[in-house]
């Protein structure tokens, strides 16, 4: 969701010199220009907020006391430093809030996630991608070929609203609240909770799939839901502000193992379960007026402000980030670390060896208005002018009351000007200034990125990098490198919207930048990113989609190889084959899907393509969505009106299977099975014909389980 913020417009003043006590100034027409620009410009960035990947709702948590142990100090990481008390931390706050002027509370980014193992062949990376499969022993009544959720990184789990283990599927759905005509005769003095009669309560619906012709519903966990991650018999379900862990080897009867709860104040980023292992990342909107310690979790290990890390130089910041590893058997919390950020902003990224925390800040605008009238403006202003700003510079003042200055300055200038002297100092000053963003522009919005070393389970090194990346696809760590794609200069330029463009970046283990690719999809942002081995490619738009792929075998020399521009725009990138990328996204307000034959890196080719009658999927902003069956060269893909199964068999689109269902959510494969999951149904369709062979009406079945 959007989020936008409301400024209030002053109160027009006469030009006279009484208006340098006003708020910025009449009839300068440069400066009035510019400073409408950093404050839209900063209205804009707030409009990149995103939703905050899988857990940025207001999912908060809590843990049972005594579940904590082996919490350590970590090492100081060089750039980096912690907070030797709260008034350091306050006095840090202070600091960092004189850049945050004219920001109205932060920029952000669009999500939040992670990356892809450093060593991983393309065969694994493939598997890693909804295509995974692990067997299962005949005399465990399991299927043998069972799909995963389709995650980017091999072997680390994410959480989805299905899991399953080959023999039961545990499915959450969606839940509906119907609404029912008012009660009557509702004593509204009593205790008692009372809701309409149709409404559903959430619950994780435990369902035996296979064999297929015993297809039913077992149990529920009720009063739960939301999203789930699973190992072996450990169902971990997300709900509300808790994490609750069930025994579900007997699916009739499930058994609670532990349950985690956290802090009010405290709201879930992100996980991912690897290693028999839960990775937690946390938010704490910072207490301005007691930042540390806290609690994030309900009798948890207590984060005390020697224990929070910050980077050396002064960032805007209002979030404390908490990462956590848990043990999936006991909901013991073994490690934390913690970093200060911007909430709004953040995306999360894992690999086998490190999760990375990124955030966006933008530069002080002061600076950034001062370096420009004492560079750019400096031949059309008299020195006395010169000489104020660079006094006032040098002044004791927070940013926003040096903004202030400067226009007051500025407006007894512009009034001793005649007519002719005006106009020309403002078409130079206009003219200047928009070259001046142009070549500025990767100054003004940055990514600031911590790595956390996994196995020590310390703040590890920190980097930066110019833009912001648009979800954890766009990041991606492989043979000890980072690599990350990021948008930069979007909407800065006030004279044109051209002013953007797009970026990668391989920062090193020290998070250095050593290799960089500039200016890709000028005027456009990046709709999509995907790192496959040594290769990247990257979708940006905003009228044509163009397709980039990109050689970063040498990560200090990384280049463009190819580039492919069609209509429309790919929101997903998903690898078919070592030659073949499945685009899904939109092209004239359709959904559409590609195929992008790269075998040849230098000529990428869209080989086929398929408009679908649909204005939407889920895919385009999910990619758990999304199920690919490598045996049956097939894909699935939920949909507004049912859901949808491609085959791609040679490099060729061919529509095989239409479910009509009502909210179709997901698709899971056992064997040579499909099962098509809408919100309260299941469908089974045998791949081999497409013929269905079975459903499930989960609420029927739900009724009879009452009974």
């Amino acid at each position: 969701m959007k989020k936008t913020t409301k400024t209030t417009r002053k109160k027009a003043v006469p030009r006279t010199k009484k208006a340098k006590k006003k708020l910025f100034l009449g009839r300068f027409g440069h400066t009035q220009v510019l400073v409408m620009i950093l404050i839209l410009f900063s209205a804009v960035c707030l409009a990149w907020i995103a939703t905050g990947g899988l857990f940025d709702t207001d999912s908060k948590l809590k843990v049972k006391k005594g579940h904590i142990k082996n919490i350590q100090k970590q090492n100081i990481a060089p750039g980096l430093k912690s907070f030797a008390s709260q008034e350091d931390f306050l006095a840090y706050l202070e600091e960092g809030d004189e850049m945050r002027s004219f920001m109205y509370g932060g920029m952000a980014s669009p999500r939040a996630e992670f990356v892809q193992e450093a060593d991983i062949a393309f065969d694994s990376a493939l598997k890693s991608n909804g295509s995974a499969e692990f067997g299962f022993d005949d005399g465990a009544g399991g299927a043998g070929r069972v799909s995963e959720t389709n995650v980017q990184v091999a072997n680390i789990d994410e959480p989805d609203i299905v899991k399953t283990d080959g023999q039961h599927i545990f499915y959450t759905g969606e839940q509906y609240y119907y609404y029912a005509e008012p009660l009557i005769d509702v004593d509204i003095s009593s205790e008692d909770i009372y809701l309409p009669p149709n409404y559903q309560q959430p619950r994780v619906n435990l369902i035996n799939a296979w064999p297929v012709k015993d297809l039913n519903l077992d149990g529920i966990i009720p009063a739960k839901g939301g999203q789930l991650l699973l190992e072996e018999d450990t169902l971990l379900v997300f709900y509300g502000q808790e994490i609750t862990a069930y025994n579900v080897s007997e699916t009739t009867d499930p058994t609670q193992l532990w349950n985690i709860k956290l802090d009010n104040n405290t709201s879930i980023v992100t996980s991912r379960l690897y290693d028999e292992e839960l990775y937690l990342v946390t938010k704490n909107y910072i207490n301005r007026s007691q930042p540390c310690p806290f609690n994030p979790v309900v009798g948890g290990p207590e984060v005390r402000c020697l224990d929070i890390y910050h980077p050396a130089a002064a960032l805007p910041i209002d979030t404390t980030f908490t990462a956590m590893k848990i043990e999936i058997d006991s909901g013991d919390i073994k490690n934390t670390a913690s970093l200060v950020g911007m909430g709004y902003t953040s995306t999360v990224y894992m690999s086998t060896e490190s999760l990375y925390i990124t955030y966006n800040h933008q530069m002080n605008m002061f600076d950034f208005l001062f370096d420009f009238l004492t560079s750019e403006g400096a031949d059309l202003m008299p020195a006395d002018i010169l000489a104020k700003l660079d006094k006032l510079k040098g002044y004791d003042l927070n940013a926003t009351t040096k903004m202030m200055e400067i226009e007051i300055v500025l407006d007894e200038w512009q009034q001793s000007l005649a007519e002719a002297e005006r106009m020309l100092v403002e078409n130079e000053m206009e003219n200047r200034m928009s070259d001046y963003f142009e070549k500025n522009k990767r100054k003004l919005l940055k990514t600031e990125i911590v790595k956390i070393d996994l196995d020590k389970f310390k703040v590890d090194s920190n980097g930066m990098v110019p833009g912001y990346p648009l979800n954890q696809f766009s990041l991606d760590e492989y043979k000890g490198n980072l690599r990350i794609a990021t948008t930069i200069g979007e909407n800065f330029n006030f004279r044109t919207s051209d002013s953007s463009a797009n970026d990668v970046y391989v920062l090193n283990d020290d998070l250095q930048i050593i290799g960089s690719v500039q200016d890709m999809g000028l005027g456009e942002k990046i709709y999509s990113a995907r790192f496959i081995g040594d290769k990247a490619y990257l979708v940006t738009f905003r009228q044509i989609d163009p397709f980039y792929v990109l050689d970063l075998s040498d990560p200090k020399n990384p280049e463009i190889k190819g580039e492919l521009k069609i209509p429309g725009f790919s929101s997903y990138l998903h690898p078919i084959s070592d030659d073949i990328i499945l685009g899904i996204g939109e092209e004239d307000r359709e959904v559409k899907v590609s195929l992008f034959d790269v075998s040849d890196p230098n000529n990428p080719t869209e080989v086929d393509k398929y408009q679908l009658d649909e204005y939407d999927s889920e895919v385009l902003r999910n990619h758990h969505a999304f199920l690919l069956d490598k045996d049956h060269e097939v894909f699935f893909m939920p949909g507004g009106k049912g859901g949808y199964v491609f085959s791609y068999e040679n490099n060729e689109l061919k529509l095989v299977k239409v479910v009509a269902m009502n909210n179709v959510k997901r698709a899971i494969y056992l064997d040579d099975y499909m099962y098509i999951l809408g919100a309260d149904e299941i469908t089974v369709l045998n791949e081999n014909d497409w013929e269905e062979v079975n459903a499930l009406d989960i609420e029927e079945a739900y009724k009879e389980l009452q009974k």
